[in-house]
């Protein structure tokens, strides 16, 4: 616990969510004509307001874990972040020149659940699709959450059966098509193996600084 206290500092490293969160509102919107990458499968998946409630769960899921991940392994909570900024850098590049859409539906009807709907899709404008931001960070949770040892196997059940809800409710709430979902966890990817497997961040006993190396 002593040696975590020490390591508090590397939290500090969250901060930059919100300025990521900040550029994804910027670049949200249509200054030109917007693509829709819908498929027939696509037209074939049914709307279901249900999924909302993973879709939410998404805000706490990332946050949370990434604090797990911290106080388990910092080099794993680092290398993990590094992939989610990374990762939403090349997002953010996409945007900007190729920026597509996901028409929604109208919302019939009246609940808790359809209320939850209209929420996010008031604060959160149809655009930035292509890939999608809540597919690949949940996927990068549950890719970080491999390389967690001696975790509870809550975790390693909770994650992968939870990020696949969030992964997946993104296509039932009609926030994101296929294409989306599978441009993120392929982007997702091909970040793991550069950071997981080609660098190395060391978290120094003494001066407890962070540097890479090949």
């Amino acid at each position: 616990m002593k040696t975590k206290i020490k390591e508090l500092p590397y939290l500090l490293f969250l901060l930059v969510m919100p300025v990521l969160g900040l550029i994804y509102k910027i670049l949200n919107n249509n200054p030109r004509e917007a693509v829709i990458l819908s498929t027939n499968v696509d037209d074939k998946i049914p709307f279901l307001p249900v999924f909302i409630l993973p879709y939410i769960i998404w805000y706490a899921f990332i946050l949370g874990y990434l604090i797990y991940f911290w106080y388990k392994d910092t080099r794993v909570y680092l290398k993990t972040l590094t992939m989610i900024v990374i990762g939403e850098l090349v997002c953010f590049i996409i945007y900007f020149f190729f920026q597509t859409t996901v028409p929604r539906p109208n919302l019939v009807g009246n609940g808790i659940l359809i209320d939850l709907v209209g929420m996010i899709y008031s604060h959160d404008q149809p655009y930035n699709a292509f890939p999608s931001i809540h597919v690949l960070t949940t996927f990068a949770i549950i890719l970080g959450n491999i390389n967690i040892r001696n975790k509870h196997i809550f975790h390693s059940v909770f994650v992968p059966v939870m990020g696949s809800l969030i992964i997946i409710s993104t296509l039932f709430v009609k926030q994101h098509y296929i294409l989306d979902m599978f441009a993120s966890m392929f982007l997702t990817s091909f970040i793991y193996g550069i950071v997981f497997e080609l660098y190395e961040f060391n978290v120094t006993e003494k001066s407890k600084t962070v540097y890479v190396k090949d």
